[in-house]
């Protein structure tokens, strides 16, 4: 899905809409993220555009850099080393693996942009760890999603959702042609989030975890590659961006 659940705002009304336009701008390229009763009926992006400017009073570059709250949870980027420990309480309760202190640090540190947070009452409630740099093979600017996690009581509400929204509208800011992340096969949760989203399966890692389970590496695509109108799939130079 690509909007809030009820228990986060309003099922209908200015607020909901403001709050669906707005989320629908952050991810205007991926497939089915469309605001409730709108876009697809013929208003345009510039449209949408401005409506969100007047629920918002700014931009969502701004967005993305001073945060916003629905319904008492705050999405927020992160601030400096205090975050830290929240972050890998966090995420340490559902690692398929234990990472160390060092592998949090070498995400965040050298692309702090791409981590946000969610908080609820002071504490952390959902993270999103990403980073950004050069495809080697490719000459892409692949995107990575690193860590994703969420409080398990606040699961289905569409904080993890959100996060990831915040992320790959930051990363088509910075010029990312794509971005990957790999998922346990048996993690369905995460496997229909990414689809919701636009992700697609590119590849399945036998046995990826330490636990012996199997990966899906998924990717979302901020720009078709060349001949993926004719049917040839995602291994052609990227040529053009991705339109809705």
């Amino acid at each position: 899905s690509s909007h809030f659940s009820s228990s986060l705002v309003a099922s209908s009304g200015p607020e909901k809409r403001c709050i669906d336009v707005s989320l629908w701008l952050m991810t205007s390229g991926s497939a089915g993220n469309v605001p409730e009763g709108g876009t697809d009926g013929g208003a345009t992006q510039e449209a949408a555009t401005e409506e969100s400017k007047e629920c918002f009073g700014n931009s969502n570059a701004e967005v993305a850099t001073t945060g916003f709250s629905i319904g008492g949870v705050s999405f927020v980027p992160f601030k400096d080393e205090t975050d830290m420990p929240g972050i890998v309480e966090l995420i340490a309760q559902d690692l398929s693996e234990p990472y160390s202190i060092f592998t949090y640090r070498y995400f965040i540190n050298n692309w702090p942009e791409l981590c946000f947070l969610a908080q609820r009452e002071g504490s952390c409630v959902g993270a999103i760890v990403c980073k950004l740099d050069m495809h080697r093979c490719r000459n892409t600017s692949r995107g990575y999603i690193a860590m994703l996690a969420v409080e398990k009581d606040l699961r289905g509400k569409k904080i993890g959702s959100t996060l990831v929204r915040l992320c790959l509208d930051k990363m088509r800011e910075m010029g990312a042609d794509e971005c990957v992340l790999e998922t346990e096969v048996t993690n369905k949760g995460a496997l229909g989030l990414y689809r919701n989203m636009g992700f697609v399966k590119e590849k399945r890692l036998h046995k990826y975890y330490l636990n012996g389970n199997d990966a899906f590496r998924l990717k979302f695509l901020f720009k078709l590659p060349k001949g993926f109108d004719e049917g040839e799939g995602c291994l052609g130079p990227l040529t053009q961006p991705w339109t809705m």
